[in-house]
């Protein structure tokens, strides 16, 4: 009897390992076999597969080479940016594949193919959302029914009417940072009154500062904190990204997995605390100032509970966190890009520059912004839509099938990944002219640069598209035209000699070194 159930074990412990060395030799081999097997039937061609890795260590190395290098301003920046997916595109053109460890990346770059993927997030979904959970969390990972729960939630958040009430807040932001760069000029004792300062790390603490302030009111010291420590788990997260394709990997007690981990946690209690006394106070029915996004996300969330009456058809209080870790990643890295890019093309074209300047002061003179004058700023927004186009925020967006799907002349199997190439879309010449690559917001002076709109429409997807189009693009546009409106009334701007173009694209497009800028100043301090 012994015997019999000693061998019953011996069996069961072979099937058991020989499922897992097939499901294992599926993942590695089989499955990218069959899929590359597919696409190649269809005249997409990319490097032939090589087990697990891929076309990972290639493309490190690449990337890597890439990132030390600086360009010149006036160079085609898309080699730079994109260094492995160009190799690839002029390797083997638009109809091309690369491997993302045994997943094979179809590249995108066709506006109206982008356009179909982007109307379809049921079809098309963002892959490994558990590699997302490791930066964020809240609507931009939820997929069907729960998200469109939440988007309707947290639509009245970003209503402009709501909006139109943060611009004070948002100017209190901004006249801290420009206070402190005057400050810095004064003890600079240049004679013209002059200082250089790298602007990058100082336009992310106003991003931060900006979102803590109309997310947390209050409590935006907390909110501080928290964005500090988002800060620094996103320069970690990129590390673990690198190898995020292996199940698993994310879950391994690592030294990088645990800081990462021990930042995860400090951020949720920080959150919790701020969102328990928020719903008690709810609870209690105590007056809560409900002008900041918390306030207003947890006012409709009640609002929808009530209509209900059920607290499962609402939000959960780990869902309203979740919506607030979003809040700083979507909030505040890609406004920091835009306006960082701004400046800096902004020294390169002087009379833009000046041209935004005049506006400007004949809009506001020495007021302060206010909702109705930013709507009158013409000139700038035009730069702001140019400077998307030519450096948008996430210059890549991936996708994943989830079923076998018709895309164009193509059949996508499920399992194949998608690599929206955002940044190579925004200038092709086929769509914007000849001047495709060259700086020229004139393009932006009708709304459209072109006759053929719906085209153009398909083109500029700075904010992504289809019914997943970023929820927070006007209060990134609000937050960019009160900053650079009230950077262009205190100081006139250059590059410096030391400045290096680099950008690179870390999670957003950012400055790989800095962006050393001279400023002059055009108003003494407040008080002096």
């Amino acid at each position: 009897m012994k015997e019999w159930t000693s061998c019953h074990q011996i069996v069961r412990y072979f099937i058991s390992f020989s499922t897992i060395l097939m499901n294992l030799a599926n993942f590695v081999w089989f499955n990218p076999r069959k899929l590359e097997k597919f696409l190649r039937s269809q005249g997409l061609n990319g490097n032939p597969y090589r087990p697990f890795f891929g076309d990972l260590k290639e493309m490190t190395k690449v990337i890597n080479a890439e990132q030390k290098r600086s360009i010149r301003l006036s160079d085609d920046t898309c080699p730079h940016v994109f260094a492995y997916y160009h190799d690839i595109l002029n390797k083997y053109g638009e109809n091309s594949f690369w491997w993302f460890g045994p997943w094979p990346k179809l590249n995108i770059v066709d506006p109206e193919l982008i356009k179909e993927i982007l109307k379809k997030p049921d079809v098309f979904k963002k892959p490994l959302p558990e590699v997302g959970k490791i930066l964020t969390s809240g609507i931009v990972l939820l997929e069907r029914e729960k998200w469109a729960k939440h988007r309707k939630i947290i639509n009245p958040a970003f209503h402009l009417h709501k909006l139109k009430n943060m611009v004070p807040t948002i100017g209190l932001s901004c006249s801290n940072m420009i206070h402190n760069w005057k400050s810095i000029i004064s003890n600079s004792n240049n004679e013209g009154g002059w200082s250089e300062i790298d602007v990058w790390p100082h336009l992310e603490d106003l991003t931060g500062d900006v979102i803590s302030r109309t997310a947390f009111g209050s409590r935006h010291e907390q909110g501080t904190r928290i964005f500090h420590l988002q800060r620094e788990r996103s320069k970690l997260t990129m590390q673990l990204l690198q190898l995020s394709f292996i199940p698993g990997w994310r879950y391994l007690p690592t030294k990088l997995n645990k800081k990462v981990r021990a930042i995860n946690d400090e951020i949720e209690s920080l959150l919790r605390g701020i969102v328990d006394e928020r719903q008690k106070a709810l609870e209690r029915g105590d007056v809560v100032a409900s002008d900041d996004l918390l306030g207003i996300l947890m006012e409709s969330n009640s609002r929808f509970v009530d209509e209900f009456g059920n607290k499962n058809k609402g939000m959960s209080i780990e869902d309203v966190i979740g919506e607030c870790k979003l809040f700083y990643v979507a909030g505040s890295e890609t406004t920091s890009c835009l306006l960082v890019w701004t400046m800096v093309l902004m020294c390169k074209h002087p009379e833009w520059q000046t041209l935004a300047r005049e506006e400007v002061i004949r809009v506001f003179g020495n007021s302060e912004p206010s909702f109705e004058g930013l709507n009158q700023l013409k000139t700038v927004t035009m730069i702001l839509q140019e400077v998307l186009r030519l450096y948008p925020p996430f210059p890549r967006i991936p996708r994943a099938t989830t079923e076998t799907v018709k895309l164009g002349n193509m059949i996508i199997p499920a399992g194949v990944h998608l690599s929206l190439l955002v940044g190579l879309t925004h200038c092709d010449p086929n769509i914007w002219g000849d001047d495709s690559k060259e700086f020229n917001p004139l393009r932006f002076s009708q709304g459209v640069v072109s006759d053929d709109v719906a085209k153009i429409q398909s083109s500029l997807i700075s904010f992504s598209s289809g019914p997943r189009v970023c929820i927070g693009q006007n209060f990134a546009m609000i937050e960019a035209k009160t900053a650079i409106a009230m950077i262009l009334r205190s100081f006139s701007f250059e590059l410096s000699p030391s400045y290096l173009h680099a950008p690179f694209a870390v999670l957003t497009l950012q400055p790989q070194y800095g962006a050393p800028i001279i400023l002059r100043s055009l108003q003494s301090l407040p008080g002096s």
